[in-house]
């Protein structure tokens, strides 16, 4: 069994190895060790209502802190321990979670900023304030991420927000963070919001909201064929939220790629005012 020392960058290990390794609770993301003196973070990104998210530009990870109900609070047990990781001695170790029970070691954080207050569900779908920790990875960001991970948990995502009422649906999308996820794969990856595509999709309702024209064909399930675009795109910063995305059909979502001319994006920014 390999040390804390010993962990590289990338190493995956199941729930016992972490346990074994870290003298830490098996449970919980966030696991507080007094035998190794270490917090053990962990983004969960297939069975949690956190969402973390990681700008690989700026080496940041912006992470949700602790409690599932209810406003989150920051004298609450590990956010406190977090909050103070600064200057508390303790060295805070950052895993994810991309595949069920695989947890992959991304290296140590330090506090970057201090926590801030965003709106985020809790366990109920309730509102509420939580506490986002920025931190900095001490490794930097250059470590690739398993596409294929990505793209089973985005997938997993959206077949979860398409069984959410329409009341649901809006109420995620406009709670979500906009900003998107960005990783580096074999190029680079932007992890799209589910709710706020699914709900882009709907207020179409199978009209393209460039040309005004129906869905050109329906898919398996009957649903008009629209894509979803962002007027501003991501790679320049734009937001994944519902105020810059919109439907498109196949042809106008090649044109904004390709084309991008201002007269369009003014158009598509006139309609989400």
């Amino acid at each position: 069994m390999a040390d804390i020392d010993a962990l590289k960058i990338g190493t995956e290990l199941d729930n016992t190895e972490l346990q074994a390794i870290f003298k830490c609770s098996p449970q919980g993301g966030m696991r507080r060790s007094h035998e190794t003196n270490t917090l053990v973070i962990v983004s969960n990104f297939v069975k949690s209502i956190y969402r973390d998210r990681h700008d690989k530009e700026t080496s940041t990870l912006y992470y949700t802190g602790m409690g599932t109900v209810g406003d989150q609070s920051l004298s609450f047990a590990q956010n406190k321990t977090l909050a103070e990781s600064n200057s508390n001695g303790v060295t805070v170790h950052w895993f994810e979670v991309l595949e069920d029970k695989v947890y992959t070691y991304r290296g140590i954080v330090t506090l970057a900023a201090s926590p801030y207050t965003e709106e985020q569900s809790d366990a109920n779908d309730n509102s509420r304030l939580v506490y986002v920790f920025p931190l900095n990875l001490a490794s930097g960001s250059n470590y690739l991420t398993k596409k294929k991970s990505l793209d089973s948990i985005a997938e997993q995502k959206e077949r979860q927000a398409k069984k959410l009422s329409d009341t649901e649906l809006e109420q995620r999308a406009k709670r979500s963070r906009i900003k998107a996820d960005t990783r580096t794969t074999q190029s680079n990856y932007y992890e799209r919001d589910p709710w706020v595509k699914e709900y882009t999709l709907r207020k179409a309702n199978g009209i393209c909201q460039l040309c005004n024209q129906p869905a050109p064909f329906t898919k398996r399930n009957g649903n008009p064929y629209l894509e979803t675009h962002h007027v501003i795109w991501l790679a320049k910063g734009g937001d994944d939220s519902i105020e810059n995305t919109v439907a498109l059909c196949p042809n106008c979502h090649r044109k904004m790629h390709v084309v991008n001319s201002e007269i369009d994006k003014n158009y598509l920014t006139g309609l989400k005012r």
